[in-house]
């Protein structure tokens, strides 16, 4: 399985495929700059080579972006748009220079402007980036989330709109991640439940779409709408949601990447239980 974790760029980006490998890692997610900032400082070649260097010798494959949670591409505001626009492109031209595959984003809040209005902004959205970044193999991969506040991508028919309206769909795809999902309401917990929320992904977006999935228990119950990481078998969900997930032959192949709290330690310990899972 491609097993992993969010790790630290902290002191140069070239870092993180190191400490994911210290860790047990051979995939890792990562910010490329500092994500409660707008701006970063243009990444420089030899740092580009260096972190090439650092990911072929620990093995790491594949890294995977996440964009800064400060952009919001379905804002109503124009200069909070404007701003996320083109946060939102440089976030794009730094994962494309790494080489990096996927980018992770939250389809963003629609605030006042209802469901509709911020799905209509975000396919606006997506439609601009690609023109602007005609020959990028990168693709973005649109978040599952927990429908906290107005934020939209709770149900699987958002990302479905989105992905289908779009000039060029096929530079999308999905990351899907569990402690959202039982946030929103899939009862993926539970044996019945887990099936049918799959049948419904793949008939309403389609499997093939799935590229990362973000393994994380949750604090808070099903349907809550609240967004709370748990370690693994520390939350609602439990261990048998995590180790059925970890045996599903469809998903063999798909990044699987904690976001729980803490640092390192505490990520070798949840890849120790996702381990320990995997081999039972």
């Amino acid at each position: 399985m491609l097993l992993g974790a969010h790790v630290s760029i902290s002191g140069g980006i070239f870092y993180a495929p190191l400490r994911g490998q210290e860790i047990g890692c051979n995939t890792i997610q990562i910010f490329t700059k500092n994500a409660n900032q707008w701006k970063a400082r243009r990444i420089l070649p030899d740092e580009i080579e260096k972190f090439q260097e650092s990911r072929t010798s620990a093995n790491i494959s594949p890294v995977v972006a996440h964009d800064s949670y400060l952009i919001n591409l379905a804002s109503p505001d124009s200069e909070q748009w404007e701003k996320s626009l083109q946060a939102f492109l440089e976030e794009m031209e730094r994962a494309e220079s790494l080489k990096i595959p996927y980018l992770v984003t939250h389809p963003g809040a629609h605030k006042d402007a209802g469901e509709e209005g911020g799905l209509r902004k975000l396919i606006e959205s997506f439609n601009i980036l690609h023109r602007k970044t005609k020959g990028f193999q990168l693709k973005i991969l649109l978040e599952t989330t927990a429908g906290q506040g107005s934020a939209l991508g709770y149900r699987f028919e958002h990302i479905a709109q989105i992905i289908k309206s779009l000039e060029e769909p096929h530079r999308m795809g999905v990351c899907f991640d569990t402690c959202h999902a039982y946030a929103a309401g899939y009862n993926i917990k539970e044996e019945k439940g887990y099936y049918q929320t799959w049948e419904n992904f793949d008939r309403l977006i389609g499997l093939p779409q799935l590229k990362v999935i973000h393994l994380n228990d949750s604090k808070k119950g099903l349907g809550s709408r609240i967004d709370r990481h748990e370690h693994i078998g520390k939350g609602v969900l439990g261990l048998e949601l995590f180790k059925r997930l970890l045996h599903d032959q469809r998903f063999q192949n798909i990044s699987m990447i904690l976001e729980t709290p803490g640092g390192q330690p505490e990520d070798k310990m949840n890849l120790d239980t996702l381990n320990a899972l995997l081999n039972n």
